[in-house]
């Protein structure tokens, strides 16, 4: 039988994350090195390894910036407290969040002014999480799963809403939302889809093509709460087995064995030289009818952030972890 490959697109960069990391490659450019960065400016480890290697310092938290130095904010985004403890430092701030997050983050100062209780449903200790519930900490309650559900209290059944974490499995912020409206009737929906464009496009696609994959790998790495859903996504449509790889050097050769057709795609903060990389070892083991699997065309491009608008746009993914379009 014919080995061969199913390569899903969309997959890879997303609009926001090529706005983050352009905007990190423009502020090296404009400042120099160095440039700090509040955590990873993207979750994945090649990306990050890149950008240190021109100059960015990763540091965990803004106390750790000298004052006065220049700081991007992640594309995961920030609570108001770091936004003032950066101020007290006199730090230079670019901020590189997603647009769909700040869309969130909206969400809950608006509800919150008008008096409720919102539920949001994410991952405890992920960074988009922290930023998003320190809008409105004393209203913001997070729902990590269909379990929590049963511990919720609410000042007023008729005023709660739910809102989401950006880059959750589709299927399991529905399970959850569910749940909460068994206990909350009334409970509101946010005006729009908060779980992004990108990370549903790349499910549907795995969902098209599990079924038809003895293994399914995916390129990205374990701090990528959307490349770690997709493997879930692959498993409960029907892929026989599926992974999580950073890059073709984690693929063990056990993997392969009697498998006939491996789907491949990867996590939205993903470059697309690491998804070559698995395709060129793959067909070194014979893997070389690879054929594409197309649900959905993403023509979405973000503005940089203003300081850097008119320099370059943030557009479709680059080929590479190196600088897109700074030389």
């Amino acid at each position: 039988m014919t080995k061969r490959v199913l390569l899903a697109k969309p997959r890879g960069y997303c609009a926001g994350v090529e706005r983050a990391v352009v905007t990190v490659e423009q502020a090296l450019l404009r400042h120099g090195a160095p440039v700090y960065v509040r955590k990873q400016i993207v979750h994945n480890r090649h990306v990050v390894e890149s950008l240190r290697r021109r100059g960015a310092v990763f540091v965990e938290d803004a106390d750790d910036v000298p004052p006065g130095a220049t700081v991007v904010f992640s594309a995961h985004g920030v609570s108001p407290a770091v936004h003032q403890q950066a101020a007290a430092r006199s730090l230079r701030t670019i901020d590189a969040t997603c647009p769909l997050v700040t869309k969130v983050h909206q969400e809950v100062k608006r509800f919150a002014r008008d008096g409720y209780d919102i539920l949001l449903i994410g991952h405890r200790g992920h960074e988009e999480v922290e930023g998003t519930a320190g809008e409105a900490p004393r209203q913001v309650q997070l729902i990590d799963g269909p379990d929590a559900v049963d511990s919720v209290t609410v000042r007023d059944p008729s005023r709660v809403v739910w809102l989401s974490q950006t880059t959750l499995s589709v299927e399991e912020t529905l399970r959850t939302v569910a749940r909460l409206r068994e206990r909350f009737p009334q409970l509101a929906d946010p005006p729009s889809d908060d779980i992004c464009y990108a990370t549903q496009n790349r499910q549907v696609a795995v969902q098209a093509m599990a079924a038809e994959c003895d293994l399914l790998l995916v390129v990205g790495s374990r701090n990528s709460s959307n490349s770690v859903r997709l493997v879930e996504v692959a498993l409960n449509s029907g892929a026989r087995s599926a992974y999580l790889v950073d890059d073709p050097q984690e693929i063990e050769a056990a993997w392969l064995e009697g498998v006939h057709t491996i789907g491949v795609t990867s996590g939205a903060s993903v470059p697309e030289v690491l998804v070559h990389g698995v395709l060129d070892f793959l067909a070194e083991r014979g893997y070389t009818d690879v054929q594409e699997v197309i649900t959905a065309e993403e023509k979405l491009v973000f503005s940089l952030p203003r300081e850097f608008r008119g320099s370059i746009p943030a557009g479709p993914g680059p080929s590479g972890t190196e600088p897109c379009g700074a030389g």
